[in-house]
């Protein structure tokens, strides 16, 4: 097991992204490696973030502005090579047809469940860290 893994998390507001350190905790399931964290509060941070490599999963805030993290999670699925997988935000069940049209890997509700998202999260790590094994 590889020591830590890397989240990028994107959202414009402060309160979000700490919301998302919480219900991460230290590590998201007790299988996989501790967490650490990339915080970005704009497109060109998350791109320059993503382009310097060794981020694992992406976490992006649907609801956040100007670019809102299901264009940006289209966006770098298009531009980065082998992106990381993406956990959408999203402000609504209803929402869900948006995140697919996103392309992200998995999405959650807010307010964000601690149960929930780190169950999400825990599978995206598991994938990303089987594959490059």
């Amino acid at each position: 097991m590889q020591p830590t893994a890397t989240v990028l998390v994107y959202s414009d507001d402060a309160g979000t992204r700490e919301q998302v350190r919480l219900a991460t905790g230290r590590r998201p399931a007790p299988d996989l490696p501790q967490v650490e964290f990339v915080e970005c509060a704009t497109l060109p941070a998350v791109l320059s973030a993503l382009e310097a490599g060794g981020i694992d999963v992406c976490v992006l805030d649907g609801e956040a502005v100007p670019a809102g993290g299901m264009g940006v999670s289209r966006q770098i699925k298009d531009e980065i090579f082998r992106c990381p997988p993406v956990l959408l935000l999203i402000g609504r069940p209803q929402d869900a047809w948006l995140a697919t049209w996103s392309r992200a890997d998995a999405a959650v509700t807010h307010p964000i469940d601690p149960v929930e998202f780190a169950e999400a999260l825990a599978g995206l790590l598991r994938t990303r860290l089987a594959i490059e094994a």
